[in-house]
């Protein structure tokens, strides 16, 4: 596993390792989507990571998909990730803020009644959403209008400067598994015409903006960003999503991010194709991969130079001294799917290290 502990550049960090930890919503923020004593434990204990990735954080207000996820738009909540950051740095960990709105995922229940905002005015189909009224099918969202669509851009630039002032040594910019930004980059959920939609250059706009005003914001060595061009997760399609990905590839190669974070497949399994391969061709950067690794794949392909580093969710979330096991070839701890998105400690921050 010589590979994985190879030391990396990645943006404005030098990471001892190249097993990071992806962003996994596990909804334990309370209150006004503040983040916890107990989100602190939980990411402290994960520090071995050679960046961790926190959960998908709300840029802007009224924009809930999960009930119970966390923001960084208001100060006490920029106080709350301050204690995530603080324990993590005195763990010796580094920390990334994934920023993200909801788009059509959203629901009114979880907004106080507000209707969800899109590309286009198109529900998600054949999925529910928790709400406090227990599951609810999705609503269909309303399109944004071309004039609302600066908000969104400065919205993410206010949520990066927040994420400085919380501590975090970077962010990424969620544009994956059919969120707002994902919705927009892919044909099967934008039916726009105008600047913002039909051509792949169009659809990627509102992205392309974001990165550029939270770079303004923070320096392009400070951010990264996440997509999944074949996932169907939240009803999404594309009719070319190997197009799609060498286009982003290319677009994305300009920017000197820390990072490009690729979902490498689907997790229903309708949509397939080799992304990573054409995305590895035409993007010069540091690429992270993720999705059903085994740490012996994910060290075959750093060492290959296939990938840079391997983003690892669920076998991070019961393993949260997931490196040295990789290392040491010790057995890992399974996961309880049941306490994902649970309230409490419980099969969140009670899994046991090699060291008991």
């Amino acid at each position: 596993m010589a590979d994985l502990f190879t030391p990396l550049k990645i943006g404005s960090l030098e990471i001892p390792n190249r097993i990071l930890m992806a962003p996994l919503t596990r909804c334990r923020a309370e209150g006004e989507h503040m983040p916890t004593e107990l989100m602190a434990k939980y990411y402290a204990q994960r520090a071995s990571a050679g960046l961790l990735i926190a959960e998908a954080t709300m840029a802007m207000e009224g924009n809930s998909a999960f009930w119970h996820e966390p923001g960084i738009y208001s100060e006490s909540q920029i106080a709350g990730w301050r204690l995530v950051t603080d324990a993590v740095h005195r763990a010796g960990g580094r920390i990334a803020l994934q920023l993200w709105h909801g788009g059509r995922a959203c629901h009114p229940d979880l907004n106080d009644g507000a209707v969800p905002v899109a590309p286009s005015a198109l529900a998600i189909e054949g999925e529910e959403v928790h709400t406090p009224r227990g599951k609810q099918h999705y609503t269909t969202p309303r399109a944004l209008e071309d004039v609302e669509i600066p908000s969104v851009v400065k919205g993410f630039a206010r949520a990066s400067a927040n994420a400085r002032l919380a501590g975090f040594d970077m962010v990424e910019v969620h544009a994956a598994n059919g969120y707002l930004l994902d919705e927009f980059l892919r044909d099967g959920s934008n039916r726009r015409t105008g600047p913002y939609g039909g051509s792949v250059e169009n659809r990627a706009r509102l992205l392309i903006d974001i990165l550029e005003a939270v770079g303004a914001e923070l320096g392009n060595d400070r951010v990264g960003v996440r997509i999944s061009p074949l996932n169907s997760f939240n009803g999404m399609q594309d009719s070319n999503p190997v197009a799609l990905s060498v286009w982003l590839a290319k677009r994305l190669d300009d920017f000197g991010l820390a990072y490009l974070h690729v979902m490498r497949g689907d997790f229903y399994g309708r949509q397939t194709g080799e992304i990573l391969a054409p995305i590895r061709e035409h993007y010069q950067g540091v690429l992270v991969a993720n999705m059903g690794y085994t740490p012996g794949e994910a060290q075959k392909a750093v060492a290959e130079g296939k990938v840079d580093a391997v983003a690892f969710g669920t076998a991070f979330l019961a393993n949260p001294d997931l490196p040295a096991r990789i290392q040491k070839g010790a057995a890992l701890n399974a996961a309880d799917p049941s306490t994902f998105y649970t309230p409490g400690p419980l099969g969140y921050t009670d899994y046991p290290t090699l060291s008991g």
